[in-house]
């Protein structure tokens, strides 16, 4: 498992495990952040990454990011 951040752009990806405390996790949870789901990195810019996940592009700061194990 590695954190969301070192993943390749492009490089479709399934989610192993969110980290965080709940609030985190319920917050990626509502932005479809769960187990099982594929993932892939659309861009990463000083830190911050823009994500493809069920059809959308969601933007997260790279703490969310490091906290999505993948």
């Amino acid at each position: 498992m590695m954190p969301l951040t070192l993943a390749s752009i492009g490089e479709v990806n399934v989610i192993k495990r969110i980290g965080g405390s709940p609030e985190i996790k319920k917050h990626l949870e509502n932005l479809g952040f769960v187990a099982g789901s594929n993932v892939s990195l659309v861009s990463a810019f000083a830190g911050n990454v823009i994500v493809n996940i069920k059809d959308s592009r969601i933007a997260i700061s790279k703490e969310m990011a490091q906290k999505i194990m993948i």
